[in-house]
């Protein structure tokens, strides 16, 4: 068996739960997520996930409608917890172990984020979901993967897209973009490649948390990035 990364973080937008449709929680793509993280754990993985919720609700899309930006950010990592029951039901129903931690007290939807209880579980094979961003406004699902993974001592963070690594333009549109093989945080800074924002990069970057960009809608690709293995655009340190 390949050895695993000792502990990742795999961030994974709600539109990856969304499948074909785009939006609301695809049964069909819930399952296989689970299958595959479930086969990751079985194999050795030590994983946390941190959810967006874009498929049910964009807090910052409705800030720019007019809402109160707390207000929608709160509503936002509201959507977050129903994509994280999904997934832990999802995760147990394949035989795994999941559970559900929450940034605000929620005691009968989950468990509250404790980061040694979170660390336990990783290090015993679990899956430790972790739902409602940093349980503040004005944060995004990135940043809180980055404050989480530099909190349960990871060193990778893992970050799923629609494009097989970072590009020095939209690939989608420019016949002529250029994927990097490796880049550093201030080498993706400088560029406004967009990647993550600037709170997550400098998290990462000043607590030695690696950032691996891969395709995340390629069949066993999940299953890959929890095992540290996936191909993509590696963004150091230095």
């Amino acid at each position: 068996m390949t050895e695993p990364h000792p502990r990742v973080m795999l961030k994974l937008s709600g539109e990856v739960l969304a499948g074909p449709a785009g939006a609301g929680i695809d049964p069909g793509t819930l399952g296989a997520v689970a299958a595959e993280l479930d086969r990751a754990l079985s194999e050795g993985a030590r994983v946390a996930a941190v959810l967006g919720g874009g498929n049910i609700f964009r807090g910052l899309g409705a800030a720019a409608e007019g809402m109160d930006r707390v207000s929608a950010d709160q509503m936002g990592m509201l959507a977050t917890l129903i994509n994280g029951l999904a997934l832990e039901d999802a995760v147990r129903g394949a035989g795994g172990a999941a559970q559900l931690f929450t940034a605000r007290s929620m005691g009968q939807v989950g468990r509250y984020y404790r980061r040694d209880d979170a660390q336990e579980l990783i290090d015993s094979g679990g899956l430790a979901i972790l739902a409602g961003g940093t349980g503040n406004p004005f944060f995004s699902t990135d940043s809180a993967a980055a404050l989480r993974a530099a909190e349960l001592g990871c060193t990778l963070l893992l970050k799923g897209t629609k494009v097989d690594g970072v590009y020095d333009k939209d690939p989608a549109v420019h016949s002529d973009a250029v994927r990097f093989d490796e880049m550093t945080f201030d080498e993706m800074i400088e560029r406004k490649l967009g990647v993550m924002d600037l709170t997550a990069a400098t998290l990462c970057r000043e607590n030695g948390i690696e950032v691996l960009v891969y395709k995340m809608t390629e069949t066993d690709a999940i299953h890959r990035a929890a095992l540290g293995q996936s191909a993509g655009t590696r963004v150091t340190c230095s």
